[in-house]
């Protein structure tokens, strides 16, 4: 299957999204003294005073962790929105969140308001709680089949790829200064501004306007640019046959994913895919890895920081390349595996760091084993499997609750982590091996592999599964009855022999 410019400019346009994601995840790292010097200075100019050291502590974590709370509040709309106004209006109009939040942010200093900076936090988490359930949607009903996982996987590129852009801009030297700060937390329109200029000339999901809008003469056309063929009547007809089983169920809502056997087992996994990307540890690395570097007695921990983000970055091509080789689930399972065994190398190497100096190039070497790993499988996987496991009924909700699943497992390592680290000191990322120990077992007893396969095969298949249980179940309780009746037959039997 050959990439046209088309499919290839609507795959870069969305996940420019990712990178902005990415972009602010790890933008907030590097100046956080010179912020925090800004916030002090903002209080002296209002009330004449420092400012109290817990309030400067709460303003910090507020300014840190709402951007989560952004995220998980949008991400539960990513359903509603991409129905209502298709998956390339939806990103259009969702980079207002951007451009607002982004202008708010880099306007903070000039304005004297730590207010803003908060606000701008929020609404850019707003974003990027759209962006993460859409981008992954959009890509994965205009990518064909056979591509459908490598082109996945840009979502994640891109948002590691954002993360390390972030690291860079803020060293010092950079824009990571005390006068140029704003403008790292500014910058973050400028992707917004990209993506706004090109989404026009890209395609909506020829899927979505098929199966959602009925407008067969457009799905045609958007097909014919994406494919760059004129014959394009075998994916016209897997989708009506998706769309045939579609109108054969009911609407499917949130609460709904959950009370229907056919849908349950594939939330459950998509939801458990999500928890063991957030769970897994990495975001802990990337949130405390100065620290950690620190400990480990690296003598320049930024650059170590940056390291591992090149490390993140350079693992998501290699994930790029083997997905559609080896599998999502093989993958998956690969990338749980090593991390969990660099998680138990990384406790033994931090607890034994005082005695054996040494350690800390094995600590070192243990950290970037981990990021690597984690950039193999559960990095990207997650984050497109959902939309493969889901038709096109129950994808938009099942994105909303896969994604708000995410942004919450993410705010609680998020604020959690420090007070972890704190009681249980090198041994805290034993809690994150044996997390990856239960996500390795289940991803083993109950993850599907879904390469190669078209969305309406995967829908099949858990349908196929669910009717072999009630078969199986209606089979035993078939043999029960039997059982019970012969049993009753030599009670009456053996009560008419005593007479």
């Amino acid at each position: 299957m050959t990439v046209t410019g088309t499919l290839a400019l609507s795959v870069f346009t969305a996940v420019l999204g990712s990178l902005e994601f990415g972009y602010n995840i790890g933008v907030i790292n590097a100046p956080q003294k010179i912020i925090e010097a800004e916030y002090n200075a903002t209080w002296i100019h209002r009330y004449g005073e420092n400012i109290p050291s817990g309030t400067l502590t709460s303003l910090w974590s507020l300014s840190v962790a709402i951007f989560s709370i952004g995220g998980m509040l949008s991400s539960f709309s990513v359903g509603i929105v991409s129905e209502w106004l298709g998956r390339r209006k939806a990103m259009l109009i969702n980079n207002l969140f951007a451009f607002i939040g982004g202008s708010l942010m880099g306007l903070s200093k000039l304005c004297r308001s730590f207010e803003m900076m908060i606000l701008g936090r929020f609404i850019i988490g707003a974003f990027c709680g759209l962006s993460s359930g859409l981008t992954p949607m959009y890509v994965g009903e205009i990518a064909p089949t056979s591509l459908r996982g490598a082109l996945g996987t840009l979502h994640q590129l891109a948002i590691v790829t954002g993360i390390l852009l972030a690291q860079i801009l803020g060293l010092e030297s950079l824009l990571g200064s005390a006068e140029l700060w704003p403008v790292l937390l500014g910058l973050t329109v400028v992707p917004t501004v990209l993506q706004m200029a090109l989404l026009p000339f890209c395609p909506e999901s020829p899927r979505f306007l098929y199966i959602v809008r009925c407008q067969e003469h457009q799905a045609k056309r958007g097909l014919r640019r994406l494919t760059g063929r004129q014959e394009v009547g075998d994916m016209l007809s897997e989708m009506k046959e998706e769309k045939r089983r579609m109108d054969m169920e009911r609407k499917v809502s949130i609460l709904e994913l959950f009370r229907s056997p056919t849908h349950r087992q594939p939330m459950i996994i998509a939801i458990m895919l999500q928890l063991s990307q957030q769970l897994s540890g990495v975001n802990a690395i990337f949130y405390y890895s100065t620290s950690i570097f620190i400990k480990a007695g690296v003598q320049s921990p930024v650059y170590a920081t940056i390291g591992a983000g090149v490390v993140n970055c350079a693992f998501t091509v290699v994930s790029l390349f083997l997905i559609e080789r080896m599998g999502r689930r093989t993958l998956h399972m690969l990338g749980l595996a090593g991390m969990c065994v660099c998680a138990i190398v990384m406790t033994i190497a931090l607890a034994l760091l005082e005695n054996v100096p040494w350690m800390s190039y094995i600590c070192m070497l243990a950290i970037f084993g981990f990021v690597a790993f984690f950039e193999v499988g559960p990095g990207p996987i997650p984050w497109f499997f959902v939309a493969e496991l889901f038709s096109q009924g129950p994808r938009p909700a099942a994105m909303a609750v896969a994604g708000c699943s995410n942004w919450t497992a993410n705010f609680i390592i998020g604020m959690g982590f420090q007070y972890v680290a704190n009681v249980t000191g090198p041994y805290v990322f034993l809690i994150f091996a044996v997390l990856l120990l239960f996500f390795l077992v289940f991803t083993f007893f109950h993850v599907p592999e879904t390469r190669g396969k078209t969305f309406d095969q995967i829908a099949s298949n858990f349908h196929s599964s669910m009717r072999r249980v009630s078969l199986d179940m209606g089979l035993n309780m078939d043999t029960d009855r039997e059982i019970e009746k012969d049993s009753t037959e030599l009670d009456y039997l053996g009560d008419t022999s005593t007479h």
